[in-house]
């Protein structure tokens, strides 16, 4: 292994698709920049999404910015460096089945639109006629955003780890980070690197990276499993939407097959259980579906913080940034997030007013006790 240099402007901890944009970002704006990852790059988190970029997340419209701008990102990331990042556009539909569903779309539309992101109140019949899985019979309406795209997350990872290198940025993985010093000291099992400022964008191991800082990041780790099943003849050819189910349910094209997710068994639910509700939850949403069997595709941890949304910002008592807590979506975040560690870096104005992103929302009052 490699030994590290003795110091540097910035380390970053965290090899996904949030560390490799922040080190991009930090090294092409002339900051030294190293990255550490315990495993390979794009080994935790990155991979076990169901690899789609939107731009609307439903009553969250400061997360619904910052994906607007992370699309437009990749798109001018591939126009500048050749590197395809895999994005095919399908469409995002979100299914409505009570009416309160339908009034807070409505009570938010206007701030999601002010937010950059396309999206309108559809009927049934056309919810139905953007995804004909769907029976427009157990839902009142549906959210549909044409601005979603499947991707392909180890093309993204691989996309920003090479420009950082380019960039200067020393990428170091296999190697986990085992103390943090109030001097910025960063130890590693291939010896220390002394830091100026640290970065912790380590997903499910943010909490226990912030921990050897002496940092609280509230985050937990949630297990996920993606499930395949067989595409049925009447579908059509082309890819269905992103489809969600309030029930937590989503599923989208794979391929030839269809990628169902619904979470993972619950810590009193067996797997044959948990197997039997997601299937009882296909079968009555997608009738086409109703029987069929559902194959493991794969599993992992996220990143979840306790209300859904990104902590992105600065700790108050040392040089301690934190991009964590993504709760799944971070793929559609990165590059709005390595922009905002960059300047807070360099101690730039950001483009947008991140109070909202602090731990400080979670870890004051009654969200603390909470």
């Amino acid at each position: 292994m490699s030994q590290l240099p003795e110091r540097t402007d910035v380390v970053v901890i965290g090899g996904g698709v949030i560390g490799t944009s922040i080190a991009c970002q930090l090294a092409e704006a002339g900051v030294g920049t190293v990255l550490l990852e315990r495993g390979a790059l794009g080994s935790g988190t990155s991979g076990t999404t169901a690899g789609v970029v939107r731009t609307y997340f439903p009553g969250k419209p400061l997360i619904s910015s910052l994906a607007v701008r992370s699309l437009a990102a990749y798109h001018a990331f591939t126009e500048r460096t050749g590197i395809d990042l895999g994005l095919k556009r399908i469409g995002l539909l979100v299914l409505f089945t009570d009416e309160q569903q339908v009034q807070e779309f409505r009570r938010t539309q206007a701030a999601q639109q002010a937010a950059g992101v396309d999206v309108e109140l559809v009927a049934p019949a056309e919810a139905a006629r953007l995804n004909p899985l769907v029976d427009e019979r157990t839902i009142l309406a549906a959210a549909w955003s044409p601005e979603a795209y499947a991707c392909d997350p180890a093309a993204i990872v691989r996309g920003y780890a090479t420009a950082a290198q380019q960039a200067g940025a020393i990428l170091r993985t296999e190697t986990a980070v085992t103390g943090i010093d109030p001097d910025g000291q960063v130890h590693t099992p291939a010896g220390s690197i002394r830091a100026d400022t640290v970065v912790c964008a380590a997903g499910p191991w943010a909490g226990t990276v912030a921990a050897m800082a002496d940092v609280r990041i509230p985050v937990t780790t949630y297990p996920v499993e993606m499930l395949l099943t067989d595409t049925p003849g009447s579908a059509p050819r082309n890819a269905l939407p992103m489809t969600m189910h309030p029930s937590s349910l989503r599923i989208r094209s794979w391929g030839d097959r269809i990628l169902v997710g619904m979470g993972r068994p619950a810590p009193d639910e067996t797997r044959q259980a948990w197997l039997q509700r997601v299937s009882h939850h296909v079968g009555t949403t997608f009738p086409a579906l109703a029987g069929n069997e559902l194959e493991s595709g794969w599993s992992g941890d996220l990143d979840v913080s306790p209300d859904g949304m990104a902590f992105i910002g600065r700790d108050g008592t040392r040089p301690f940034l934190y991009a964590a807590g993504f709760s799944g979506q971070g793929l559609c975040q990165a590059p709005a997030a390595g922009e905002i560690i960059r300047d807070l870096v360099l101690d730039k104005k950001s483009w947008i007013d991140t109070t909202g992103l602090s731990t400080a929302r979670c870890l004051s009052g009654a969200a603390e006790t909470g």
